[in-house]
């Protein structure tokens, strides 16, 4: 290994530790106020806060309201199904024709209302964070 002039050495450069976030700092686009020490909600969400915490509670009632509508449209389409096959004990075609293609379109639907509704909601929490 070659010797080094002891002028072209390197230098590690070291400063004061930071007191805050580099992300905390007040932003001047945006509708919020600029506040010292306003944090963005991206920020409450990674540092795990109350508020943050918050704002993923909100998500997820969101997220299960929407399945609990899909639960319960499913149950009151599929649950008096077999009611309506022990009424009509002659009808095996029916059951079939109900079972295979009268089910399918409702289903299809409901869960690509139930898909949409999801990102919609993903979708709305990003605009939140994201401050848009």
């Amino acid at each position: 290994m070659p010797q080094q002039d002891p002028a072209e050495r390197r230098v590690v450069v070291t400063g004061p530790p930071r007191r805050t976030l580099p992300h905390a700092r007040p932003r001047s686009r945006g509708r919020h106020p600029h506040a010292s020490g306003y944090y963005r909600p991206r920020t409450e969400i990674d540092e795990q806060t109350t508020l943050g915490h918050t704002y993923v509670r909100s998500l997820m009632r969101t997220q299960l309201r929407a399945a609990l509508t899909v639960f319960a449209v499913l149950v009151l389409l599929v649950g008096p199904l077999p009611l309506l096959f022990a009424a009509m004990p002659d009808a095996r075609r029916l059951e079939w024709a109900v079972l295979g293609f009268g089910l399918y379109a409702p289903l299809v639907l409901l869960a690509r209302w139930y898909v949409r509704r999801a990102e919609r909601n993903e979708r709305d929490l990003v605009r939140l964070v994201e401050d848009r």
